[in-house]
C-alpha cells in the first residue's frame, strides 16, 4: 500500500518538468492520476502509458489552466469516471526573465494570469465537490523566489509571493471542511526554469547553499506525495522551503 493507494489526484502543467516528476511520484505511491497541459501531445501520451504502466488510471486534459469552463468540465468528467479528486496539486507555472524596467504590460499580465488566476480556476473548479465530500488536500507549487529576497524577475516573485497568501486565505476559509491547503516552495532545482539562469546567478545560489547543489525534480516531487497525503494530516496553511539551506 502506497501512500496515496485509493487516492485520484489531479496535477496542472503535468506533461513536463517538475508536473511530470510529480504525476510519477503520485503514481508511484498508488494514485489515479489525472493532469493537463496545453502544448505537447506527444508529451502527455508519454507520460500518461508511464502513469499507467505503473498500476494505476491515469487520465490526460488538453485544457488551459486559464480557461474556466474547460477546467469545470475537466473537473466533472473526472469526477463522474473516477468517483472524485481527493488530492490538487496547482503547478502549472511559467517564468520569464527581464528586468522590470524592460518589462511589457502583457508580461506582467501572462505570468501573473498563469501562476496566479490559473491556481484560483483550477481551485475553484474542484473545491466544491471536496467541500461536498468534507475532505481533500490542495497543494500549491510557489517558489523559492516567493517567499525570499533574491534576485528573481519581479513579476514571477510577485504571483509566486500571491500564491503564498492564497494558500493562507483559502487554508482559513474551508479548513472547516476537513480540507488542508498547503505551499511548496522549492529552490534552484536541476531541470524546469532554472535551466535559463545565467551561470553567475546559479553560483551565487550555490555559494549561499548549505547543501552544495541544486535539488532535482524528483526529490521535490517526493515531498509532494508526503504533503499531500494522509499522513500529513494537521499541517494547513503552511508554506515549505524546500531549497538545500539556503
Amino acid at each position: 500500500m502506497g501512500l496515496l493507494s485509493g487516492r485520484v489526484a489531479l496535477v496542472t502543467g503535468g506533461s513536463r518538468g517538475l508536473g511530470r516528476a510529480i504525476c510519477l511520484a503520485l503514481a508511484r505511491e498508488g494514485a489515479e492520476v489525472a493532469f493537463n497541459f496545453s502544448r505537447s501531445d506527444q508529451d502527455a501520451a508519454e507520460l500518461l502509458a508511464l502513469i499507467q504502466g505503473l498500476g494505476v488510471r491515469g487520465w490526460a486534459y488538453k485544457t488551459s489552466v486559464l480557461d474556466k469552463a474547460g477546467l469545470q468540465s475537466l473537473a466533472r468528467t473526472l469526477e463522474a469516471e473516477a468517483g472524485q479528486i481527493d488530492v490538487l496539486v496547482n503547478n502549472a507555472g511559467v517564468g520569464q526573465a527581464v528586468p522590470l524596467a524592460l518589462m511589457e504590460e502583457e508580461d506582467w499580465d501572462r505570468v501573473m494570469s498563469v501562476n496566479v488566476k490559473g491556481a484560483f480556476l483550477t481551485t475553484q473548479a474542484v473545491m466544491r465537490g471536496m467541500i461536498k465530500r468534507r475532505r481533500g488536500r490542495i497543494l500549491n507549487i510557489s517558489s523559492l523566489a516567493g517567499v525570499k529576497m533574491m534576485e528573481a524577475p519581479v513579476h514571477y516573485s510577485a504571483a509566486k509571493a500571491a500564491l503564498k497568501g492564497f494558500t493562507e486565505a483559502l487554508a482559513k476559509e474551508i479548513g472547516r471542511y476537513g480540507i488542508t491547503v498547503n505551499c511548496l516552495a522549492p529552490g534552484i532545482l536541476e531541470a524546469g526554469v532554472s535551466t535559463n539562469l545565467p551561470e553567475a546567478r546559479l553560483a551565487e545560489y550555490l555559494r549561499h547553499c548549505a547543501l552544495g547543489r541544486q535539488g532535482t525534480l524528483e526529490e521535490c516531487a517526493e515531498v509532494v506525495a508526503f504533503l499531500v497525503s494522509d499522513r500529513n494530516s494537521y499541517m494547513n496553511g503552511a508554506t515549505i522551503v524546500l531549497d538545500g539551506g539556503v
